[in-house]
């Protein structure tokens, strides 16, 4: 009847461990508590600023390059 127990003890263990995984996976930091398409956008946005950035870093002449 030990076996019985232990694989029993092991199913619980594994739920535990399931749900911790779960749980701590979608509300972390800045997500908790947003929608997906919340965090979508704000990510979109995000990228964008990225994007402009380094477009105008691109654009820019170097001081370095000019003789």
């Amino acid at each position: 009847m030990t076996r019985g127990n232990q694989r029993e003890l092991a199913r619980q263990k594994n739920q535990k461990k399931l749900e911790k995984q779960k749980s701590s996976s979608k509300d972390k930091g800045e997500n908790r508590g947003k929608k997906l398409d919340d965090r979508r956008h704000r990510d979109a946005e995000v990228m964008r600023l990225k994007q402009q950035k380094a477009n105008e870093k691109k654009n820019e002449p170097s001081a370095g390059a000019s003789k």
